[in-house]
Order: C-alpha cells, then sequence, then structure tokens
C-alpha cells in the first residue's frame, strides 16, 4: 500500500490539480461577475485584482485591491449562492481557484492551510474596521494619504516604494469617495510637500507621509521635493 504524499500548502496553492484550477488572468480580465454562481474561493499567486460592486443605478464603487497572497471570493462559504461584486486582473495575474466543498475539506483536514487562511480573513476583517473608521472620521485628504500608504510596495529593498499597481486617479478617487478633481488637487499638494514623487509612478515617502497623516511635524524628515524624480515628472492622470 502506497504511503499518502504529505500535503504541501505551498505546491497546494501554486499549481493545478485534481479539482483545482490556475487561471492565467491578463490585464483587464474579469475573474468573476457581480451575479454569477458563486462557487470557488480564489488565491491570488501573482499579480494584482480590483473587487468592484455596481449599484442598481450602475454607479461602480471599487471596494478593495488585492495583491499577492489574497484570497477572495470567499463569500460563497457562507451561502451565498451568486457573487456580490466583481474582480477585474489589473495586472497579469496568476490566480488558483479552489472549489467551495474543497476549502470545506482543507479547514477539517490540513492545519496548515487552516491556520493560512484563517489568519488571512482575521487580517482582512482588521483591515476593513480600519477602512470604516476612516471613512466615518478622517477628512478624504487623510483617506488619500492612508491609501497610498496601503498601496505602496517596495520590489526590491533598495528602490524607494512604490503604488502597485499605477492605478488612476478616478480609481483612487472612487476608493475614498471623492472627486478626481479633489484627489488631483491632493496629489499636486502632497508633491510639493515632499510626500509622494513621480517618476514613471508614484513613489511614496513613507517616513514624510505617515508624519503627515499623525498631524507630526515634517521638518524632521527627508523628502523628495529636491530629487531628479520628482521635478521631472507629471502628475499622472
Amino acid at each position: 500500500m502506497e504511503t499518502p504524499t504529505p500535503f504541501d500548502l505551498k505546491i497546494f496553492l501554486a499549481c493545478a490539480g485534481p479539482g483545482r484550477s490556475v487561471i492565467d488572468a491578463r490585464r483587464n480580465q474579469t475573474i468573476y461577475a457581480q451575479g454569477d454562481p458563486a462557487d470557488s474561493v480564489f488565491y491570488l499567486q501573482k499579480g494584482c485584482v480590483k473587487q468592484t460592486v455596481l449599484s442598481e443605478h450602475g454607479k461602480e464603487a471599487v471596494v478593495a485591491i488585492f495583491g499577492p497572497g489574497s484570497f477572495f471570493g470567499e463569500g460563497c462559504l457562507t451561502g451565498k449562492q451568486y457573487r456580490l461584486s466583481s474582480t477585474v486582473a489589473l495586472e497579469h495575474s496568476l490566480i488558483t481557484a479552489i472549489p467551495r466543498e474543497m476549502v470545506f475539506s482543507l479547514l477539517r483536514e490540513q492545519p496548515a492551510f487552516t491556520e493560512l487562511f484563517t489568519c488571512y480573513l482575521l487580517s482582512r476583517n482588521s483591515r476593513i474596521e480600519e477602512d470604516l473608521v476612516d471613512q466615518l472620521f478622517n477628512s478624504s485628504e487623510k483617506r488619500l494619504a492612508r491609501l497610498l500608504l496601503l498601496l505602496a510596495h517596495r520590489e526590491t529593498p533598495d528602490q524607494p516604494k512604490r503604488v502597485r499597481p499605477p492605478l488612476s486617479q478616478e480609481t483612487l478617487a472612487d476608493m475614498i469617495g471623492t472627486t478626481r478633481s479633489r484627489v488631483s488637487y491632493f496629489m499636486n499638494k502632497f508633491r510639493k510637500l515632499g510626500l509622494i514623487a513621480y517618476n514613471g509612478r508614484i513613489e511614496v515617502n513613507d517616513e514624510r507621509l505617515t508624519a503627515f497623516l499623525r498631524n507630526r511635524p515634517l521638518c524632521d524628515t527627508k523628502d523628495y521635493r529636491d530629487s531628479p524624480a520628482q521635478n521631472s515628472g507629471a502628475s499622472p492622470e
């Protein structure tokens, strides 16, 4: 009798296998649409995905941006038969689709998966609570500053933090509940204060932007105002 192969979480999430598939999604490809049957949970291996909701009046709102290591579509585990939102790849993405019943089986039988999935959901729940507080008590300017910090990542240790993926000012406005013109005004203000720079993409000075967000003096933080990147780029549209 053959010995069962030990469960390898990394291989499971990275590869197609019995009952699960890997979606090689191109930029702007829809992963699922609002109203589609809800029968799978998705794991984002690589790339970036946005989650949107369309109102009955046709207005679309961006409610989340998912990066590598994120799960999404987990609403199917709560008994929801149809998707309440849509998800679209913002760049080339690799996504593992795991059927609902397989997820339930993993949660019962594989502690490594259970720990990863539970920790992710708890972290996301905490983030949603912070977003709610942000919307209730912070100005749109402060909401934009916080969003830029959340979206900023370093691709290598010696590079500045950059907003990933590149997002339009209209999308940023949707995410913080304001207008594109207000976002444009705030972005120019942030640039003049040395909180951000433009070098093909938005570069974030996290120390200085955090000080601004927490109403701390900016005088003791390094800024971008004299850097070549700051003086060479224009505000993204």
